[in-house]
């Protein structure tokens, strides 16, 4: 006698549970996204084009996603050592640094915009050490950056860590074995094993500078054409009630990041399959 045993499955069918997915998804994400379009499209083509490549309007372009990507190349590469220096070594207050980590999370993006103000500001603590040396970081685009840098951390640090811990020591004492030095094993083990998870952290990194505004408005300085990122002109134009030129400028920076995130997941997706690739 043949027994069919159904699978169970806690949560409900695939048909019920596809169908909430996209009920919540579209109410989140896909009405909210489709308003942006049908509210810039009140605009006519050229009026739409005149306003999205308005010089002020290129110039918050060019800073933003200048800066976005300056910080998360930062964070890539200071956030492997970070998490690399969380999961291989033990060392005093080593969960003091590992909760410190998470502070960008847990403060409000107001007060970390104040905090590094005060902080690279001329007279602040470490502004008043930089101003002789002829390096001004608060109010330019390098404070900026440092913000970005500073809100998008977390991201590559988190990120990275599981993905390390799963690492065995003991492939690096086999390519010590065989000979190789320390950059032969970083390139030829290490990298190929943590990219995905590194490019997966620098995209969002990179996702979460382009959208912010808290911390950056203070330590910006907001001067238009100089250190004025897209989301504060977007807020300006709120502000002066053009709704329509808001939306538009909103339509250029949500087209362009999705691309920039298209292309890193393709670039995750390559380098995924190349070390599947590799390893069968």
């Amino acid at each position: 006698m043949r027994l069919n045993l159904k699978q169970r499955s806690v949560l409900p069918g695939f048909g019920l549970t596809l169908g909430y997915s996209m009920l919540y998804l579209s109410l989140i994400v896909l009405i909210p996204l489709s308003a942006l379009f049908f509210k810039s499209a009140t605009l006519g083509w050229s009026e739409f084009w005149a306003v999205v490549t308005d010089p002020r309007a290129v110039a918050s372009y060019r800073l933003t996603f200048g800066a976005s990507l300056a910080a998360a190349t930062i964070n890539a590469v200071f956030g492997f050592a970070v998490a690399w220096t969380l999961v291989r070594y033990h060392f005093p207050g080593r969960k003091i640094v590992d909760a410190l980590v998470d502070l960008p999370f847990a403060l409000p993006t107001a007060v970390s915009g104040i905090a590094l103000t005060a902080i690279y500001a001329p007279t602040g603590w470490i502004g008043q050490w930089l101003e002789p040396l002829g390096i001004h970081a608060a109010f330019t685009p390098l404070g900026v950056t440092i913000a970005l840098t500073f809100i998008g951390l977390p991201f590559v640090v988190r990120t990275l860590q599981p993905v390390i811990e799963d690492l065995d020591p003991e492939l690096e004492e086999a390519a010590a074995s065989l000979g190789a030095n320390r950059w032969q094993t970083f390139r030829r083990v290490l990298l190929p094993a943590v990219l995905p998870a590194l490019l997966t952290g620098f995209a969002l990194s990179l996702a979460r500078a382009v959208g912010e505004y808290g911390s950056v408005v203070f330590i910006a300085g907001n001067m238009p054409m100089k250190t004025e990122v897209t989301s504060l002109l977007i807020i300006v134009k709120l502000e002066q009630y053009d709704y329509a030129a808001a939306t538009a400028i909103a339509v250029v920076m949500l087209v362009a990041s999705f691309a920039l995130l298209l292309l890193i997941n393709l670039i995750q997706w390559w380098s995924s399959h190349r070390a599947w690739a590799g390893g069968t």
